[in-house]
């Protein structure tokens, strides 16, 4: 399958294992194999809030054997259960 990377651009990176939205391609780094130029991963940067202003960075690594699916408006991917969000309880 060839895929121009102006066709990937826009797209929403989904996890089908919880329907999560992760990112989209727009905001993340793209590498490919040095000898076939296939894309080996997509990386997405670690989303920033307030509190992480001066936090580090680092981001949520995507291999290309995780993609499922590459639709008009998706990218469903399987990353396994996402990073539980946090609670805060009022007890």
């Amino acid at each position: 399958m060839i895929i121009r990377l102006s066709e990937l651009m826009g797209k929403n990176i989904v996890n089908i294992y919880d329907g999560v939205r992760l990112g989209i391609v727009q905001d993340c780094d793209l590498t490919f194999e040095s000898d076939s130029g296939q894309l080996r991963e997509m990386i997405l940067p670690k989303r920033l809030g307030f509190g992480s202003l001066w936090g580090e960075r680092g981001g949520l690594i995507i291999p290309w054997q995780n993609i499922h699916k590459i639709g008009q408006e998706v990218i469903i991917v399987d990353m396994g259960q996402s990073q539980p969000k946090n609670r805060r309880s009022i007890f």
